[in-house]
């Protein structure tokens, strides 16, 4: 077993190659079919790790592949800059293009169909976050992947209105997650009501694209919001979560747990941590 950071404790090691050769290390702990969480900027941090836990405590295998920054390191603004500019200038990521999927999504769909075959079930999951939030979408494309989640997308960045209601895929790819919509495909999406970074009319994109088979939670960050969050709150299920019991954030977070549980038709353990 390879070694992992101290915020990673209980996770295993073990890097995935891509039929291009690409290689990446991926962080998995659990049992049951598999739920792949992308993270966000700036990389796979404890808050990520607590998340992937409660989902590994549902009866889930986590699956956290490690696609920027160094795990287990915690968020500070200067690193989340310098992880961002890193992105910036990797061309397998799409910040401000239109009508265009990321190339690191291709890795991801491998991974999928790769993490099916071992882990079984009836198909995978796909949890991605912040710069990584709209993969999830994208990743469907992949027969695989039947319960994406897409928690506050922000690509492309947020520039102009054409831009807000963008996607990040390609009409393409939007074409087939559609398609499989008609079918049998349900998509999830998370975001706090204030984020520009992940505005309101990129859900209304969603719901004229995929009806009733977009599942949009939106939580309340307007000032003198209820339960306090903050104007600039972005991240739903990590930096910006709160566990109280019946805050918005924690409602959410069960309603994920439910999603995935339902649609991978996993058996929830009598006494999950939630």
């Amino acid at each position: 077993m390879s070694v992992v950071p101290f915020a990673l404790e209980g996770f295993e090691m073990e890097p995935f190659t891509s039929s291009n050769g690409r290689k990446r290390n991926v962080y998995r702990r659990g049992s049951g079919p598999a739920v792949i969480i992308i993270h966000e900027i700036p990389g796979i941090t404890s808050h990520v790790a607590a998340f992937g836990r409660r989902v590994a405590d549902h009866g889930m295998t986590v699956v956290l592949p490690d696609l920027f920054g160094t795990p287990g390191r915690q968020m500070t603004i200067p690193y989340a800059l310098s992880s961002l500019a890193r992105v910036c200038v990797s061309k397998e990521f799409t910040l401000l293009a239109l009508n265009k999927t990321s190339s690191i999504v291709n890795y991801l769909r491998e991974l999928a169909v790769h993490e099916r075959e071992a882990h079984g079930g009836p198909g995978v999951g796909a949890v991605g976050m912040c710069l990584t939030g709209g993969f999830a979408l994208a990743m469907s494309v992949e027969p695989s992947v039947i319960a994406p989640v897409l928690s506050q997308p922000s690509l492309p960045f947020p520039t102009n209105p054409e831009h807000r209601r963008a996607l990040g895929l390609s009409d393409a790819d939007l074409a087939v997650v559609q398609r499989r919509t008609t079918e049998d495909l349900c998509v999830m999406g998370l975001r706090f009501s204030g984020d520009a970074k992940s505005p309101a009319e990129r859900f209304e994109r969603l719901r004229e694209v995929l009806g009733d088979k977009f599942i949009g939670v939106e939580i309340d960050s307007s000032p003198g919001n209820p339960w306090g969050y903050k104007k600039a709150a972005h991240s739903v299920l990590t930096e910006d979560y709160s566990d109280e019991p019946s805050s918005p954030t924690r409602r959410a977070l069960e309603d994920v747990l439910e999603f995935l549980t339902t649609r991978l038709d996993v058996a929830t353990p009598k006494n999950p941590e939630t």
